[in-house]
């Protein structure tokens, strides 16, 4: 007997959480295009990745580029629990709260505060997903910490705390408190998405 995928569990176990959560390809959707098209615009064509590389919940959708198809099984449960974080996130703030505190505070551009707090709490399970599911040494890999302290400073989330040091300070910080807690190479017994 085949053990059934951990993305494939953890999309069940979000669906259970979330009965309205669903993932859908950002091609052809027309709000993604739109959304496409507003980045490359505001970010004066910086962020011209987001159809073809990124993953956005919208609502309680989950928007997926081409690579969610082709992506490993941990990676995708990887995904997931970040994205579950923004799902919680939404449940907590309401639906306006949530845009408000993810477009505004302080600046849509530059310094939005409000816009990396929801990513700093959704990074931190990225990283504590990494640490479970591929192993203290991924989560530790210097290529890691670049990418994730690089979406802050730069145009993919808008610059949204262009801080090098304030982002690095809290990356090592909250992959120490994900080593004190001994969670690392801990797999959780987590969930295929429908589309």
């Amino acid at each position: 007997m085949t053990e059934r995928p951990i993305s494939d569990r953890l999309c069940e176990e979000i669906q259970s959480e979330f009965p309205d959560f669903a993932v859908r390809p950002k091609a052809g959707d027309a709000l993604s295009r739109a959304i496409d098209g507003a980045l490359r615009v505001v970010t004066l064509g910086a962020q011209d990745r987001y159809l073809t590389e990124y993953f956005t919940v919208l609502g309680a959708t989950l928007y997926t580029p081409p690579g969610w198809d082709s992506m490993g099984d941990r990676e995708r449960a990887v995904l997931l629990r970040h994205e579950r974080v923004h799902l919680r996130q939404r449940r907590r703030l309401g639906r306006l709260g949530m845009a408000a505190v993810y477009l505004i505070p302080f600046l849509p551009l530059g310094l939005a505060y409000g816009r990396a707090r929801l990513e700093w709490e959704a990074y931190e399970e990225t990283l504590r997903a990494t640490a479970e599911l591929l192993g203290p040494g991924a989560a530790r890999d210097p290529a890691l910490r670049e990418r994730i302290v690089g979406r802050f400073l730069g145009p993919d989330y808008g610059w949204m705390w262009p801080f090098r040091r304030q982002v690095e300070r809290w990356f090592d910080a909250a992959l120490g408190r994900i080593e004190a807690e001994g969670t690392a190479g801990r797999a959780e017994d987590l969930p295929k998405c429908r589309r």
